[in-house]
This record gives C-alpha cells, structure tokens and sequence, in this order.
C-alpha cells in the first residue's frame, strides 16, 4: 500500500483536502480493506515531510497531479449521470490515461477511479474546490475532456449534457465557453460559428478577429504547467478552432 499511495501523493497539492481528497481516500479504502480517509492523508503529510527541502520550502497549491485526480472525479460524475455505468465510457477513460501517462501510471489511476465511481460525489464541492485552484485554461480543458466521455458511446444523453452544463458552471465557465466546447464534439451546421463563439451573420472581419481570440484564449501553451502528458488534449482542442476557422473561410471563399 505504501508505494501506492507515495505515488499518489508525489503529484498532488490541493486535492488532498477536500471533497476529492475525501472520494480518493474512499477508493483507496474500496480496495485496501480496513483504510480510511485519515490514514491516506496522514501517509501523504509524512511523504511530504520527507519530500520537503532544508529552509521551509512551501509546495505549491497546483501539483501536476491535480489536474488527473479532478479529471477522475468529476469522469466519475458524469459517467454515472445517466444512471449506468457504460464500458465504452470506462474504456475511454482508460484509453485516455494510457495515452497521457503510459501504463503503469494509467493502471493506478483507473485503479482508483472504480473506486471513485462506487462513491456518490456533490459536484458542486468538488467544483468548488477546483476553481479555487485551478486556471481558466485548465478548467476548460477539464470540461473538454467530459464531453469526449460522454461521446465515448457514440452517444450524449440529455442527462450527461445537462451534468457537464452544471459542471461548466460551478467551474465558472461561461455560456460561450461551454456553447463553444460542446461544439467540438458534434457534426451539426453552424457548429463551426459555434466553436468561435460568433453569430452566423458576423462579417469577414468579425469572424478574423474571433480567431484571433479564441487562438489566444486555447493556446495549449496556456497548460504549459499541466505537464506534457496533458498536452495532446489542449492540443485537439486548438486543432477544433483552426478547422472551425478553414470551415467558415472556405463556405465564404475567403
């Protein structure tokens, strides 16, 4: 148990804590029989204690860990949303986390995420607590990643769209924002004006300076601090807004 749960902590800061530290003790407990919650937190606060350098160094609130334990409980939310747990979800999330953190890191992790999913969660607290933490940039690729799992099945359910929606909003992402995510995810005329967050009816100019802006708004250098293992995502969602972009220039031959 204890490498485990020293690999689980080497990557975390502010999800000790909280409603997701709580749900990541409840895992741990689902299959190490007799662990609790305290004895989770209190293996982390001795691995940082040993961690920690000579002059106090304090750890910064956002380890890269974060951003993988928030993804996992808020998968496990959503999955859940339409009141089965669905294997292509499950295999999407593994896949995922193959590709993003290679084997033995992505065994862990779902490891605990069927834990995680065995646990009733408020996704208003966990929200809370990682819009606390956690950059713009990084909550919205945290809502892009969502909806690849709801997807994941080859279909939304109204349930699921509705889950992400409130999810969008205790993350304090605005209505354009998640207009311009869900987008990505379907095939539908004037998804691409959609995407750009723009009206159909915006001139040339309108429509280059939205661009411009939503360039800069998902620059995957934006989640430099994610660590590369996160980057493909931020990557396939910067790749959505230049085929936007190519979709409206060649409908207006522009």
């Amino acid at each position: 148990m204890s490498g485990f749960s020293k690999w689980l902590g080497a990557g975390l800061g502010f999800t000790l804590g909280g409603p997701i530290g709580a749900a990541l003790g409840f895992a741990l407990g689902s299959f190490v029989d007799g662990f609790t919650v305290d004895e989770f937190k209190q293996e982390q606060i001795d691995y940082n204690k040993e961690r920690q350098p000579k002059g106090g160094f304090r750890r910064k609130d956002t380890q890269s860990g974060d951003f993988e334990m928030s993804l996992l409980v808020l998968a496990s939310i959503v999955i859940k949303s339409d009141g089965k747990v669905d294997q292509r979800e499950l295999d999407y999330v593994r896949s995922q986390f193959l590709n993003m953190y290679g084997k033995q890191r992505a065994n862990n992790a779902f490891k605990l995420f069927k834990g995680i999913v065995k646990k009733e969660i408020s996704a208003r607290q966990v929200c809370i607590q990682i819009r606390e933490h956690m950059s713009h940039a990084s909550r919205l690729q945290l809502v892009h990643f969502l909806f690849g799992i709801a997807k994941a099945d080859e279909f939304v359910s109204e349930k699921e769209v509705e889950e992400i929606r409130k999810i969008a909003g205790y993350l304090y992402i605005n209505q354009n924002d998640y207009e311009s995510i869900k987008a990505m995810f379907y095939d539908e005329s004037g998804n691409a004006y959609k995407i750009l967050e723009i009206e159909k009816e915006a001139s040339n100019d309108e429509i280059k300076s939205a661009y411009r802006r939503m360039v800069k708004k998902y620059h995957p250098d934006k989640l430099q601090d994610l660590g590369e293992e996160h980057l493909q995502g931020a990557k396939e969602k910067f790749q959505s807004i230049q085929d936007a972009y190519e979709k409206i220039k060649n409908e207006r031959g522009l």
